[in-house]
């Protein structure tokens, strides 16, 4: 795993993040030291779609990246339930293929490269993980991709669904950001680093409060919808259909 040093040095001009070969080359480290309970998060949506996933039916993991939530899940569900994972960066669906090639998994995977803005297809699927991607979606698309997951979801399916979100209010939003910054300092990321990365990810990145990810999902046509997750401002949501 190669180290997270993309913002290390200073820049004098911070373009807009991107996940492209140099993200992808660093970005399992990146998650480790930058997701709260990472290894926690990866457990729970292994086991709530271990206990959801139907037989025969197919799991998609949208905004799957380097594989490592499908590479999980593997180890988890039964071999009859198919894996699709789809994401529109090349370069982390080549770390991706890699990495399930090298587990050596129970189950064909199909890896596609697509722009979930532009639409995506979902057949026969009795779980959807979408783990930190809605956020990257810019908001006028995402009713049109959750409604997307809604359509191609069985009855009794599931999205699981984990986000960075805002706080309730303006005191708790920057209170929970600056406990996220002393996280990320006590994984090894300078100031420079978390500032420059900020900067990067400010017009990428858009996070929504909880109760508008939630609403967006009972408004397409979730019946239940509950958080799972939560850690200052990140949040795991378990939406069923």
């Amino acid at each position: 795993m190669s180290a997270d040093e993309l913002f290390k040095h200073p820049r004098s001009l911070i373009e807009d993040f991107d996940f492209g070969p140099q993200t992808a080359r660093v970005f399992d480290d990146m998650l480790e030291r930058s997701v709260p309970f990472y290894g926690e998060i990866q457990r729970m949506i292994a086991e709530m779609a271990a206990a959801i996933a139907a037989a025969g039916t197919t799991l998609y993991d949208l905004g799957c990246s380097t594989g490592t939530t499908l590479r999980t899940l593997d180890r988890a569900l039964p071999a009859d339930i198919r894996f699709v994972g789809i994401d529109s960066s090349p370069d982390m669906l080549q770390r991706a293929g890699a990495k399930l090639s090298a587990q050596g998994c129970s189950r064909p995977i199909e890896l596609l490269c697509l722009d979930l803005e532009r639409g995506v297809l979902i057949k026969d699927a009795s779980v959807v993980v979408m783990i930190l991607t809605l956020q990257f979606i810019r908001p006028l698309r995402r009713e049109a991709v959750v409604a997307d997951i809604v359509r191609g979801l069985n009855e009794g399916g599931a999205l699981i669904l984990v986000e960075k979100d805002l706080g309730a209010n303006s005191t708790v939003n920057r209170l929970f950001i600056e406990y996220y910054y002393d996280f990320k300092r006590r994984n090894g990321y300078s100031d420079t680093e978390i500032a420059q990365k900020r900067e990067s990810l400010e017009n990428v990145l858009i996070p929504y409060h909880y109760a508008e990810n939630q609403d967006l999902l009972l408004r397409q046509g979730f019946r239940v919808c509950e958080p799972f997750f939560r850690w200052y401002n990140f949040c795991g949501i378990l939406a069923l259909k």
